[in-house]
């Protein structure tokens, strides 16, 4: 493996000879010798403007301007779009703008962020609001630097306008909002390329080095770019704009390829660039508030621990649900389905941890360690273990609610679920023989994400005949609401006041709105600062990521070698019926449909 550290990395790299690795044509693609020319180029103007006369030294110094948290930083005049190009006798070189000089320690540190499809949704309604309420909170490092880099043509102040419509302030409201978000987007600069130009990238390179100035450059690439250009970023990135005196590391998100093998092959490709240390594979349902309380819940309180297994646990189910489906979105959707899409990721990764040994402790490793060993304890699933459905119109009033394939942008006659439940199983000492059933869907009923963990009966239970005669209804339960109105309840049996004897199912609830003032972050602000710091609890490892795929692999290759027809169940519903047989074969009801708030 030929790994670049993140200290190291050469100005140009020797790109494999296969079509679908050589980097693409593009306007500063002259060969090897002039990329050795542009970068000598660079090297010797930075050179230059590092050792200004003493004089001129003087005048800059005079106008540093004060940044975040009063530290003096370079005064620079925004860069409008790309650095324009100049052509000197048979080489070509970059105009460099004018970039203030002053005393900088070479000591200091900063932290440049480029987020790789500035331009796409999610930057705009996740990354950059989430980079906001961090530094609000000041959590971002004294000295940083966020780049916005995408294929569309726009200039700095374009992106600051486009940036701008996004964010909202959670500070003290004595604070001027304005007056943060325009030092926020002082930070703010874009660079326009394309994703497999090492040229484009070497340009990025040299504009984030003048933004850091003499100080150790850490480096932080947030890949928010479709799954098929991951190694191509991956590739021009770590080769043209790695720190070479700092760290760097890349943010991927999901998804991680399709099954085992594409999964496996989108590992080795990022490795031949990246140590697994600087791979930093994003879920970001990880970084939900009541996820992240999912262990301290487990492991701090007395109660909950001794509970934890098959012993006094019936059945274990996690539930997502969308109240709406694809509306336009059916293209990505399409090619993954609700399996790859939810499951595999999201739902599998709360189960580990839930379900997990306690770790030696709460280093990175150890936690990722417990959650392998989960993982490999699993069953693969195949398509008896499996319900799969599809939405379909429907009326209600003088609205009607459109079915799946009616969305333009899916394929006629496309048999990819919408809707998936699942019963696992987990072949070790704590959890054999408990099912773990799962359920995600779109167009249901509600929308919701939770886990719920029903106890076993009360064996001898003297209060039977005052219960009824459902037992289910009388079954304590334990309920950690993920989202929307974050909550954990436990419904216990408890006796309706009053002279006779009469019980009731009643809920112990901590509503997060009620208990806490503060308003819950969002889960990107808590991975990207993760991120930030080196943190990598809430990441996911490649073996982790093996692991994971060798449990659904099987049942998506049945389901689409057997061409299986979902069942279909009407937009608003609470889904296929057989999700309930599915549930009945292991005597479990759906606690989301029967029980509970």
């Amino acid at each position: 493996m030929a790994a670049l550290s993140a200290t190291h990395c050469p100005s140009h790299v020797t790109t494999p000879s296969s079509p679908s690795s050589r980097p693409r044509p593009c306007s500063l693609d002259r060969g090897p010798d002039r990329r050795a020319t542009l970068s000598s180029s660079i090297a010797g103007r930075l050179a230059l403007r590092a050792r200004p006369s003493s004089r001129l030294r003087r005048s800059r110094r005079a106008n540093a301007v004060r940044l975040h948290e009063g530290s003096v930083a370079t005064t620079i005049i925004p860069v409008e779009n790309e650095l324009p190009l100049k052509k000197s006798k048979g080489s070509l070189s970059l105009t460099l703008p004018e970039v203030e000089d002053v005393n900088i320690s070479e000591n200091e540190s900063t932290v440049s962020i480029t987020v790789v499809g500035a331009s796409g949704d999610l930057a705009k309604k996740k990354i950059f609001p989430a980079l906001f309420a961090l530094f609000c909170e000041d959590c971002l490092p004294k000295h940083f630097t966020i780049c916005g880099y995408a294929r569309s043509k726009m200039t700095d102040a374009e992106l600051r306008n486009m940036i701008s419509k996004s964010l909202t302030c959670r500070i003290d409201k004595s604070e001027n909002c304005e007056e943060k978000m325009d030092q926020f987007l002082k930070r703010c600069f874009y660079h326009s390329g394309h994703y497999d130009c090492l040229e484009n990238f070497a340009e990025l390179d040299m504009k984030l080095k003048l933004h850091e100035g003499r100080r150790i450059s850490n480096r932080l690439f947030y890949l928010s770019i479709p799954p098929n250009i991951f190694v191509d970023a991956v590739r021009c990135s770590s080769s043209s704009a790695a720190s070479r005196n700092g760290w760097t590391r890349v943010i991927v998100e999901k998804p991680f390829g399709r099954d085992s093998e594409s999964s496996a092959a989108l590992t080795k490709a990022l490795k031949q660039y990246l140590d697994e240390n600087q791979i930093f594979r994003i879920d970001h349902y990880l970084g939900k508030e009541l996820v992240e309380n999912l262990s301290v819940l487990r492991f701090s309180n007395l109660i909950f621990e001794p509970l934890w297994s098959r012993q006094y646990i019936r059945n274990v189910q996690l539930i997502f649900s969308e109240d709406f489906g694809t509306e336009g979105r059916g293209g990505y959707f399409d090619n993954y389905g609700i399996i790859r899409d939810i499951m595999q990721n999201h739902l599998l990764q709360i189960l580990a941890l839930f379900a997990m040994e306690t770790p030696v402790s709460l280093y990175a490793e150890d936690i990722r360690n417990e959650k392998v060993k989960v993982l490999r304890c699993m069953k693969p699933l195949h398509l008896d273990d499996v319900v799969i459905g599809q939405y379909t119109s429907h009326n209600e009033g003088s609205t009607t609610y459109p079915a799946y394939t009616d969305d333009k942008t899916v394929p006629k006659g496309s048999l990819t679920p919408t809707f998936a439940a699942a019963a696992l199983f987990i072949n070790n000492a704590r959890w054999e023989g408990v099912p773990f059933l799962m359920k995600a869907g779109k167009a249901l009923q509600d929308r919701r994400a939770e886990i719920r963990v029903q106890f076993r009966h009360v064996p001898g239970n003297l209060y039977n005949q005052k219960l009824g005669t459902d037992l289910d209804q009388a079954t304590n339960e334990l309920v950690i609401r993920v989202q929307p109105d974050e909550a954990i309840y436990l419904m216990i049996n408890n006796k309706v006041p009053g002279l006779e004897m009469k019980l009731d199912h009643s809920n112990l609830n901590l509503h997060y709105a009620a208990r806490y003032s503060k308003e819950i972050p969002d889960a990107y602000e808590r991975l990207l600062l993760d991120a930030i710091e080196g943190e990598r609890r809430l990441f996911i490892r490649s073996d982790e990521l093996d692991a994971a795929w060798a449990i659904f692999t099987p049942v998506l290759k049945e389901i689409e070698e057997k061409k299986t027809v979902p069942e279909s169940y009407p937009y608003g519903s609470q889904g296929p019926v057989a999700a309930h047989r599915l549930a009945a074969r292991y005597d479990v009801k759906w606690g989301d449909l029967c029980t509970g708030p």
